[in-house]
């Protein structure tokens, strides 16, 4: 798995590429799963449209923080990969212990769903969409363990060599999850006609089909089956269990601290008016699908970078930090050059620009789009800053910055430009900038310090 080094800049670049390419295939089929329900639900009508888009979003942010705690099992993988090749029983023991941590994330995560309603009439949402959004909650909520254990097992395979698993089994549910739709939703094949509730059952019959595929792939390859992963899971190994948690609550953060100034902008946005709101949406999900590449190339960071940590090889370490980031950074310096270039041919591929009702969305997106384009160097930096960070299982630290980052410099400059200037939604995406400046910066320099800091191996 660990290529030894001495490794030059061409062969730590293929390593890389190797882990990263499948890694980005499976994040955006994983964002494709979403837009298959999105698709089928909005036939339904505006009012089921809205309910779940508000329980996907809360069900949605539990889930991405609940599969960064468990993520935690990737650098203490590679660490034990990096240190000796045949780690069967660490490895083993890593897992079965995210593995638990998880199950008591997800049982955490369905008790916050059933408070969605009160949650819901805290935010002052309409009451019709809270009365048909609570139901479907109820049911989305039995998708949490699956879902969660499915991110682990998905992890794991990555971390031991064979991330094309997780893009295959992503795409098989993007499959499953449109016919789940198709039955469930409109009551074909003899299923009854559920309406929104049948997108529920799909999504939750999507996520335990994922998990199945996981645990029969991992029973039945080879490279996968000598560590027995699926093993003596009522064994505690504490000490292991504590260190899963010492470095997945600390992402579990990370991530809620990011998702949170996101989510605040669009409420920031809603208060400016709804077409500001509707404007900066696209420009959102143009930022998002790009964000993809830079993430899984983080998390293929997490691993080279784990792997070099647990070989105890500074010079390793150094040089899958630097590929890491001319490859996220690259890639996101030419997503901005696309979105600056070509803004009207991506909004076109979800409205029609030419439209008199679209003219006013339009103006503020191209504008949204170009603070946009700036946005996306620094949201891939971040990505990859905190991802090789976690290779050395440093997470508290980078935790506090996005935290600091985020809400002070980001979510202030958001509601100061937004709310009393005149500037209005270009000012929220302003203050998106600021914060991920200072996340992205106060990330690289610590990375810089690592030898300093003590964050490197003796």
């Amino acid at each position: 798995m660990f290529e030894k080094p001495p490794l030059c800049h061409a062969d730590e670049l293929r390593a890389m590429l190797r882990l990263a390419a499948p890694m980005v295939g499976a994040n955006l089929l994983q964002m494709a799963v979403f837009a298959v329900d999105v698709v089928f639900v909005a036939r339904l009508g505006p009012e089921a449209l809205a309910a779940s888009s508000l329980s996907v979003s809360l069900f949605g942010l539990l889930m991405w923080s609940m599969t960064g705690l468990v993520g935690a099992a990737s650098p203490l993988i590679a660490a034990e990969l990096g240190s000796r090749s045949h780690a069967v029983r660490e490895v083993r023991r890593t897992v079965r212990m995210a593995g638990w941590a998880g199950l008591l994330a997800a049982c955490f995560a369905m008790g916050v769903c059933l408070l969605g309603g009160p949650l819901m009439r805290v935010t002052g949402q309409d009451a019709g969409v809270i009365a048909r959004a609570v139901p479907f909650l109820q049911v989305l909520m039995w998708a949490a363990i699956p879902t969660v254990l499915a991110a682990l097992l998905r992890t794991v395979v990555a971390t031991l060599g064979r991330p094309g698993i997780g893009t295959a089994i992503t795409g098989m549910a993007v499959a499953i999850n449109a016919l789940g739709n198709w039955v469930f939703v409109f009551g074909n094949w003899g299923a009854p006609e559920l309406g929104l509730l049948g997108s529920a059952i799909s999504s939750v019959l999507t996520s335990t089909a994922m998990l199945f595929a996981f645990m029969l792939v991992i029973r039945f390859d080879r490279r996968l089956h000598r560590y027995r992963l699926l093993g003596r899971w009522w064994r505690p190994e504490w000490k292991r269990f504590a260190d899963v948690m010492r470095i997945g609550l600390p992402i579990c953060g990370t991530i809620i601290a990011e998702a949170g100034m996101f989510n605040g902008a669009a409420f920031v946005m809603g208060r400016i008016g709804e077409t500001e709101l509707a404007a900066h949406t696209l420009a959102l999900q143009f930022a998002a699908i790009a964000f993809q590449v830079p993430f899984g190339v983080g998390q293929a960071a997490t691993i080279r970078v784990g792997l070099a940590f647990g070989a105890r090889d500074k010079a390793a370490i150094a040089l899958a930090g630097k590929v890491a980031t001319q490859l996220g950074i690259g890639f996101m310096a030419l997503s901005a050059g696309v979105m600056m270039l070509f803004p009207m041919q991506l909004l076109r591929l979800y409205i029609d620009p030419s439209a008199p009702e679209n003219a006013r969305v339009v103006v503020l997106a191209l504008q949204y789009m170009m603070v946009a384009a700036a946005f996306q160097l620094f949201d891939g930096a971040q990505a990859v800053g905190a991802s090789m960070l976690r290779g050395l299982q440093d997470t508290r630290v980078p935790m506090l910055i996005a935290i600091f980052g985020y809400w002070v410099p980001g979510v202030g400059t958001a509601l100061w430009l937004g709310l009393f200037t005149t500037i209005g939604g270009i000012g929220v995406w302003v203050g998106l900038l600021v914060g991920l400046i200072f996340v992205a910066g106060l990330l690289h320099w610590r990375w810089s310090m690592r030898a300093r800091l003590g964050l490197l191996p003796a």
